[in-house]
């Protein structure tokens, strides 16, 4: 083992940070925790952000940092982009108003510019996050098969509500068999009857699966999945042609839950690299341009259960005798196809179409930079993930396939590196995946490699394995 300093990086963390310790002292008393998502909490508390420019965030105690959390990878082009704020103004001026709470033209822009890059989606429907867009998918997949529980992965996450929160961070020693993985609630209030709705497979794991949904295809109506864990862990193409057939052959819908790696592995997303389409997708994250929004599309004849014209909706109060509520798949929100989000979106699609690929070739010089770092330090490690996406994964492993790959990693060692890496003014949450924006560049990579050449020797020294 290389030899380790002693330092303490929480208490530079908490000397550098006073003002946003004073405030989460406060949000206290207005929200619990002090947060209003938990995502955004992490000991010993979170830092509170006071601006951003391009790919750097200021907080309230005016320290700056590079910003790799890019608010979980939706700001795609960093943070006050003019296009987008442009976009905006003009959407604004020309409407004369930020909601209609009807059909407008940028509803069809936009989703025939996003058919353009996913020809997936044969239709499509709009929501107001990517949690909703999952939602609404698997509704539409019991609708359409008459089946009602799903299939997801372990490790995977697709939202915050009862069906999909099991098994998305278990503790190993609960999970069950690595081939046969336990259903485990990962939240107090979550309906313990999903424990049986919800089917839980091993990633990467083809033969398992197989076995698993064989056992339940007369009740699983759905499939789930990111196609690359967590934004960072990608499937097997062998596993993924796999799972596209079997789930065609069982009459099970596919899901691909694309709201991390929609146009953050190319334009196309994870189903033009593993060359699948699915049944229906699911985005969100980069094309709202920072504003809230979700997308379901996929084939038209499972889309159309969702037609107000085919049956009568629930607000209909003049219910024909031909056909009732319940004949139609109810999905509606006042803010479906927001305007102004749209507008943003579609600015933001544009200039990810000119420029793309300069994110990409500026995460892999940071990946392979890091990497090269690391090597020389003696201390092993992989930059995991693709396209504008990555991970630090501290290991010895030859391929980090799955979430428990994950979890026989050094963990520990790199949530500490990334306290340090923070009084640094390198930023993202302590254990999180690293997105990229157009707003990076070569300037910032060299910024982050050297402070993390100044972390590794206050963390490590000169020592080699």
């Amino acid at each position: 083992m290389a030899i380790r300093k002693v330092e303490h990086p929480i208490l530079k963390f908490m000397e550098r940070t006073k003002m946003s310790r004073q405030f989460m002292e406060k949000a206290k008393e207005v929200m619990p925790g002090g947060v209003t998502a938990n995502i955004k909490y992490f000991a010993p508390y979170p830092i509170v952000m006071k601006k951003g420019n391009g790919a750097y965030v200021t907080d309230v105690d005016g320290n700056e940092y590079i910003d790799y959390l890019l608010s979980y990878g939706a700001l795609m082009l960093g943070h006050g982009h003019k296009e987008i704020t442009e976009a905006v103004k003009d959407q604004l001026d020309q409407d004369g108003t930020c909601l209609f709470g009807t059909p407008h033209q940028l509803e069809y822009e936009m989703g025939k510019k996003l058919q353009e890059h996913y020809p997936s989606l044969e239709l499509l429907r709009y929501t107001n996050s990517g949690t909703e867009a999952t939602l609404l998918s698997l509704r539409l997949a019991a609708a359409y098969t008459g089946k009602h529980k799903i299939a997801k992965f372990e490790g995977h996450y697709h939202g915050g509500y009862d069906q999909v929160l099991l098994s998305v961070n278990p503790p190993v020693q609960e999970a069950g068999p690595s081939e046969k993985p336990n259903a485990v609630i990962e939240s107090r209030g979550v309906d313990p009857n999903q424990l049986d709705n919800t089917i839980i497979l091993p990633f990467n794991d083809f033969e398992a699966c197989e076995n698993i949904l064989k056992e339940n295809q007369n009740d699983i109506g759905a499939l789930v999945l990111e196609p690359v864990q967590g934004g960072f862990i990608p499937a097997e193409q062998e596993f993924m042609d796999g799972i596209g057939k079997l789930t065609k052959e069982l009459g099970i819908v596919l899901i691909f839950d694309e709201v991390k790696t929609g146009y953050r592995l190319g334009l196309g997303g994870a189903q033009e690299i593993y060359n699948i389409t699915p049944d229906l997708t699911t985005l969100g994250k980069v094309i709202g341009g920072g504003y809230p929004i979700g997308v379901v599309g996929g084939k038209r004849e499972i889309m159309m259960v969702s037609a107000p014209s085919v049956a009568s909706d629930v607000f209909d109060s003049s219910q024909s005798k031909k056909s009732s509520a319940k004949d139609v798949l109810f999905h509606s929100g006042t803010y479906n196809g927001h305007p102004t989000i749209l507008a943003a979106g579609l600015a933001t699609i544009k200039v990810l179409e000119r420029e793309s690929e300069k994110v990409f070739d500026v995460t892999n010089i940071l990946k392979s930079r890091l990497e090269k770092l690391f090597k020389s330090k003696g201390i092993p490690m992989k930059a995991v993930g693709i396209g504008s996406i990555f991970s630090v994964v501290l290991t010895n492993k030859d391929k980090i396939r799955n979430y428990r790959d994950l979890q026989e990693t050094d963990l520990v060692t790199r949530k500490e590196m990334d306290i340090y890496l923070l009084n640094e003014g390198i930023y993202t949450k302590p254990l999180n995946r690293y997105s990229v924006s157009t707003a990076h560049s070569l300037k910032e990579v060299e910024l982050t490699v050297a402070a993390y050449e100044r972390v590794l020797t206050k963390m490590f020294g000169g020592s080699r394995f």
